[in-house]
């Protein structure tokens, strides 16, 4: 059986298709439509899936958001162009024909990452730090996703009363400060108007306030992971995204996880998927494993 997985995240789309052993045999890449509207999120993942689904036996989804019955929900419009509604898998059955399934990206993310160290742990949390920032949580082996799909959005817990507006409708969220799009949305001066990646290479460059910027982040991520042991008592924390696989990143978390009370600290891993978690949970889960 070979699966079509689909990965929708606020920045970019990817395709895959996937053998029956979850080798990844061809792969492709296109913009997150800026646009508002459903039309341009289907036109983007026709053109998408097009050279690819003839191939495939079924479609496994991976999208941010809120996943409620096969209907994609945006609990941050903002991450996909201000887009609320989606009916997901009804468009990628009517697209290719094939059964599809749908998931939230990290917690199909979670469920990968899991797998691979299946055999050495039962508990465990992936948080990706991105456009937004996500998680997926693993109890006793199980991946939660919750009546309403809601479990895991770990991005959405609160980081600071005083803190900037989330597009979710809260204020204060951790995604609204550590995500790549909280990075560029309090950046200054010469930095304004500069995306996550570009922080990251001035910080590079020895720019004070992009340093600045990225340790607030990291810090704000930290405090997430304590509160993350705290809710859960996890063996382990994954961090994947692109702002979390950023060089540098993990050891930042990781110098302020320290300073917080030694009963919340946790062992700190990179994605070992890297940014084809998603692609690759999605398909587990189609596949029923």
């Amino acid at each position: 059986m070979t699966t079509l997985a689909i990965d929708i995240g606020g920045t970019k789309l990817a395709a895959a298709l996937l053998d029956s052993n979850l080798q990844i045999r061809e792969r492709r890449e296109l913009p997150t439509p800026a646009s508002k509207t459903p039309e341009a999120l289907r036109a983007a993942l026709q053109a998408l899936v097009a050279p690819l689904q003839g191939r495939a036996n079924r479609v496994a989804i991976a999208s941010t958001g809120i996943i409620r019955e096969g209907a994609l929900l945006a609990l941050n419009p903002h991450n996909l162009g201000g887009l609320m509604h989606f009916p997901l898998t009804q468009t990628l059955e009517q697209i290719t024909g094939l059964p599809t399934l749908a998931v939230n990206d990290a917690q199909a993310a979670a469920w990968a990452e899991y797998h691979a160290m299946a055999d050495e742990i039962s508990d465990m949390v992936f948080i990706t730090v991105s456009t937004g920032v996500g998680g997926g949580v693993i109890s006793n082996g199980k991946l939660l996703t919750g009546s309403g799909g809601l479990a895991g959005h770990l991005g959405h817990t609160l980081a600071d009363l005083n803190g900037p507006a989330c597009g979710c409708g809260r204020v204060g969220c951790v995604e609204a400060i550590a995500s790549g799009r909280g990075i560029a949305a309090a950046a200054e001066g010469t930095l304004a108007g500069c995306d996550a990646k570009t922080i990251f290479s001035r910080a590079g460059q020895g720019d004070e306030q992009a340093s600045r910027l990225i340790h607030r982040s990291a810090r704000t991520l930290a405090r997430l992971v304590a509160d993350v042991k705290a809710t859960t008592d996890c063996q382990i924390v994954v961090i994947g995204g692109s702002v979390g696989l950023a060089e540098g990143y993990l050891a930042l978390v990781e110098h302020y996880l320290a300073q917080e009370p030694l009963v919340y600290h946790v062992e700190l891993l990179a994605a070992h998927y890297r940014h084809d978690a998603g692609l690759l949970g999605a398909a587990l889960l189609a596949q029923g494993e």
